[in-house]
């Protein structure tokens, strides 16, 4: 297929602040999940590509993590690996909150883009929170500060406008290559998906004083039994945190691998055994020796 003349492929990364629903949007495009979400800013740490094939084109999005202004090591890596993204890929879809006001977030990646020659897309999310009227103001309000080659209004979470989207992204891509298989939705490992949704279950449970505190390493993946056996340690930087993630009697501990299990049965299409246990490791997201061990390596961006 990929011989095919007029085959279209290329990268596009998905920017923007914070909690503007660009892991929804990639869950939604790939027709799986791959990405977590939670209502906690700063859910996503790496780059994660969802790869869409099509009859005639390849699309492979990249979910990068929210720009904001790094308060850690573990921060800084991950401003690195959103703004990296920009000179290398074929288009940038800078996604914003139709809910929210232009401010201080947008002006700072708007500045980012200023220097770059990759087209730019902006694309409104949550259209289904705001009435038509509000878009047109909102539209307004981004025209005066960059020349964007499509402005897009969708919903990821309900869908509306998406396939609009991707027939105008088909359009811009150049003519390539078929990068990845039919069959491949993502480049990352599924033990890197496995840890991913284990940390969103914790995000998605526990309050604000645990969240950016806590990593999830796999340690062990083995087929027994005709079951997938998974044994992973979950990291924080303090006792009190420990003691949160564990919970009254391990039902905190308990209810976190309950969920997880359900996500990473889905994924593996598998019976799954899940062991979870709690780590402290003081101030582990500003140590780089810590950071490198727990996945967030900078030489792979």
């Amino acid at each position: 297929m990929s011989n095919e003349a007029n085959y279209k492929s290329g990268f596009i990364t998905i920017i923007g602040r914070p909690n503007v629903g660009k892991s929804t949007f990639l869950n939604h495009v790939i027709g799986q999940k791959i990405a977590i979400m939670s209502d906690k800013p700063q859910t996503t740490r790496n780059k994660i590509q969802g790869v869409l094939t099509r009859e005639h084109s390849q699309m492979v999005f990249i979910d990068t993590p929210g720009i904001h202004k790094p308060k850690s090591k573990l921060g800084d890596f991950m401003m690195k690996v959103a703004t990296n993204t920009l000179n290398e890929v074929d288009l940038i879809l800078l996604m914003v909150n139709a809910t929210e006001r232009f401010g201080r977030g947008e002006e700072f990646i708007i500045e980012k883009l200023k220097g770059i020659n990759t087209p730019v897309f902006l694309i409104i999310n949550k259209i289904d929170l705001v009435h038509p009227d509000e878009l047109l103001e909102i539209i307004d309000q981004y025209k005066d500060k960059f020349t964007f080659k499509e402005i897009v209004p969708i919903s990821a979470l309900q869908g509306n406008n998406v396939e609009n989207l991707l027939t105008t992204i088909q359009q811009y891509l150049p003519e390539g290559p078929q990068y990845y298989p039919n069959d491949q939705v993502t480049d990352h490992p599924e033990r890197f998906i496995i840890s991913e949704f284990i940390r969103e279950k914790v995000l998605q449970l526990t309050r604000e004083e645990v969240p950016h505190s806590i990593a999830v390493i796999i340690e062990k993946i083995a087929n027994e039994d005709n079951k997938v056996h998974i044994m992973a340690a979950i990291i924080v930087e303090r006792n009190s945190q420990k003691g949160i993630i564990i919970g009254k009697q391990g039902g905190m501990l308990k209810e976190i691998g309950t969920r997880a299990r359900k996500d990473i049965e889905n994924l593996l299409g598998s019976k799954v055994y899940l062991e979870l246990w709690v780590k402290v490791q003081k101030d582990w997201r500003n140590k780089v020796n810590n950071l490198k061990e727990f996945g967030y390596r900078e030489d792979e961006y």
